[in-house]
C-alpha cells in the first residue's frame, strides 16, 4: 500500500502509534518482553529524534538527530523481521505493511541526510 501522507512528522506519529500496537499484541513471555522494550524504544524514538532535529541547534547538530533517527528506524526493522520470523504474533504477514513503511523512512532519511550534508559544504 503507498502511502500518499508526505507529512514526516505526521508519519512518524503515526509509525509510532503503529509499533505501541504491535507491541501491545505481544504475548506475555520472557522472550517476547524483551523484544517488545526493544521494539518499543526504538520504534518509537525516531519520532521525537525528528522533532529534536526540527529544533537543532546547528546544521551539524540537525544531521545527527536526523542520522539517530535513521539508527533507530534500522534497529526497528530488525526487530520487526525477528517478530515475523519467529513468529511471534499470529499472522506474521500482517507486519508486511509497516516493514514497506519502515523502508521508506529509511529511504527519506538517507535522502535527508544526504541533502543536509551537501548543503553544509
Amino acid at each position: 500500500m503507498k502511502r500518499q501522507t508526505y507529512d514526516l512528522e505526521e508519519r512518524l506519529l503515526e509509525y509510532s502509534v503503529r509499533i505501541m500496537k504491535i507491541v501491545g499484541r505481544l504475548p506475555n513471555t520472557r522472550t517476547t518482553r524483551h523484544v517488545a522494550d526493544q521494539l518499543l524504544r526504538s520504534g518509537t524514538s525516531p519520532y521525537p529524534n525528528h522533532g529534536e532535529a526540527q529544533a537543532a541547534e546547528s546544521p551539524k547538530d540537525f544531521v545527527h538527530k536526523l542520522r539517530i533517527s535513521l539508527k533507530e528506524l534500522r534497529e526497528t526493522q530488525r526487530w520487526l523481521k525477528l517478530v515475523q520470523r519467529v513468529p511471534l504474533i499470529e499472522k506474521p504477514e500482517l507486519l508486511n505493511d509497516i516493514l514497506e513503511e519502515t523502508e521508506e523512512l529509511v529511504k527519506i532519511f538517507v535522502t535527508s541526510i544526504k541533502t543536509a550534508e551537501k548543503s553544509q559544504k
